[in-house]
């Protein structure tokens, strides 16, 4: 094998929950300082991994993937090299990434890539979120420090939200992620033609055998096993968030959780005594980028997600019959859905379709869930040795994806052809920030909130162009059309409101 083949030497997972035995209130650095100190002893390495590291990229946590947000505890002012210090790391490159669910993927196929061409030998990517204690420790009026100053340059990748930001759907109300992917998620239904309570119970039937993972996973945030019923039925406890998602069934971020992964060449693995047994190779990374929510021809599709799977499988020669091990993107329910209506895969699929637990149940840690996902599927395919495992990451409103897929089989980086970024769709639908009179309903979502309910809509005005609006409650034969579930293809008469936003009631 060629020493400029890259490798997965090493993974490491940490957490902690509040309130539990060894609970530390660690912050986001010392948690990811934790994953990556035991991704390198995960690699049973006899030489020095830590001073081998070239490249570290670190994910941004939840709390400085925007602009206008700010850790309140504070943190670094140089992220990755305050993670790489924790360890003793000096890297030649630091790297703060964007923001994004499929980063941590993507970067894997992008460090792997450098590494076959000579570019890198040793690359770290690591992530964390403490979200849960940060809520923990401010309802009791505490605010430690958490901030530091660390000597030494990095690479700021910027937030990279541009491509996320739908101005007019959050101007209506949709502002979050969780009623951006509502409305896909009815999108769907509408195409199937199921009632509210029918599509909620499809919800908790997908998700109920991701609840039996997440049950016997020590790193899971919330480790209990529920039924379909359960996760289907509105309670007190499980209340609607957006209209079709109980509480139970979108992702958990009140997590404190961290990961971490290294890849190195094959030359440097042998000589820092990394064990052969230990290597995972990486068969193939692709990465896709979906239009706009609002583009999007097919609102409940994302086709984008499909294509990288679909590329990553051709890359690495095999089909979804050949994986052994997955572990889709479970945000919510329309991303695994998609995937499965595409392959043809059952919700009780016998592999199971996460290593994890997914992220309702498991937990979401912001834009490093994945790297969880990828340290389950190398400890997978070490214990079955020639099996695959395939990761498919997601990151936006269904707006990024990256697939990887894994074996302990080798792979062939002669030809450094193993990454691919996949080109973007052409073929966006038209959007009109112009006021309109009329729209016909595409899929729509009610927020509900201590603060009241608002209807959200997606449809087409005369010109079949995209528009978007609130729906008025008020009124009791939109009220009955939007809270009864089916309003898909009613026409609405739309006014512009005192502060521009479009109202409209059925005609």
């Amino acid at each position: 094998m060629p020493d400029s083949t890259p490798v997965i030497i090493g993974v490491g997972q940490y957490s902690e929950r509040v309130g539990e035995p060894g609970y530390a209130a660690l912050s986001y650095m010392d948690l990811a300082g934790r994953a990556l100190a035991a991704a390198i002893a995960d690699s049973g390495a006899s030489g020095d991994v830590a001073k081998a590291i070239d490249t570290l990229a670190a994910i941004r946590a939840f709390e400085m993937s925007r602009p206008d947000r700010t850790p309140p505890f504070g943190a670094a002012n140089n992220v990755p090299r305050a993670i790489a210090s924790r360890v003793g790391a000096n890297p030649a490159r630091a790297i703060l990434t964007t923001t994004g669910g499929q980063t941590n993927q993507q970067l894997v196929g992008e460090f792997a890539q450098a590494i076959a061409a000579g570019t890198s030998q040793c690359a770290v990517i690591a992530g964390s979120e403490a979200i849960s204690t940060v809520l923990a420790l401010s309802a009791k009026g505490e605010k430690p420090d958490w901030s530091e100053e660390v000597a030494g340059d990095f690479e700021d990748q910027g937030f990279g939200v541009e491509d996320l930001l739908e101005p007019a759907l959050f101007a209506h109300g949709a502002s979050g992620a969780i009623p951006l992917y509502a409305l896909a998620e009815n999108a769907r239904r509408a195409k199937l033609g199921m009632s509210l309570e029918d599509y909620r119970l499809e919800i908790g039937k997908l998700f109920a055998p991701f609840t039996k993972v997440a049950a016997a996973n020590p790193h899971s945030a919330a480790p209990v096993e529920r039924t379909a019923e359960e996760l289907a039925t509105i309670t007190d406890r499980n209340r609607i968030v957006a209209e079709p998602y109980p509480r139970m069934t979108v992702a958990r971020d009140q997590v404190n959780q961290a990961a971490a992964i290294i890849v190195a060449s094959a030359g440097l693995a042998r000589a820092l005594g990394v064990p052969e047994d230990k290597w995972v190779h990486i068969h193939a990374v692709t990465a896709a980028t979906e239009l706009k929510l609002s583009q999007r021809p097919d609102l409940a599709a994302n086709p984008a997600s499909l294509a990288s799977v679909d590329a990553a499988l051709a890359r690495a020669g095999k089909g979804m019959a050949d994986i052994n091990y997955i572990d889709f993107y479970s945000c919510f329910a329309i991303p695994v859905f998609n995937q499965c209506d595409h392959f043809g895969l059952s919700v009780d699929d016998p592999r199971g379709l996460t290593l994890t637990g997914g992220l309702p149940f498991f937990g979401g840690a912001g834009n490093n869930y994945s790297a969880h996902a990828i340290a389950e599927a190398v400890q997978r395919v070490r214990a079955d040795r020639g099996s695959f495992a395939l990761v498919g990451a997601n990151g936006g409103w269904m707006s990024k994806y990256a697939t990887g897929i894994y074996s302990t089989d080798p792979a062939d980086w002669n030809a450094n052809d193993r990454f691919a970024k996949l080109p973007k769709a052409t073929d966006a639908v038209p959007v009109s920030a112009a006021p309109f009179d009329r729209a016909t309903v595409e899929t729509y979502t009610i927020n509900r909130s201590p603060k009241g309910d608002a209807a959200i809509f997606i449809g087409r005005n005369a010109a079949g162009e995209r528009v978007c609006g609130n729906a008025d409650l008020t009124d009791p034969a939109t009220a009955a059309a939007f809270e009864g579930g089916a309003p898909f293809g009613m026409q609405l008469a739309v006014v512009q409101d005192e502060r521009g936003r479009n109202v409209g009631r059925v005609v």
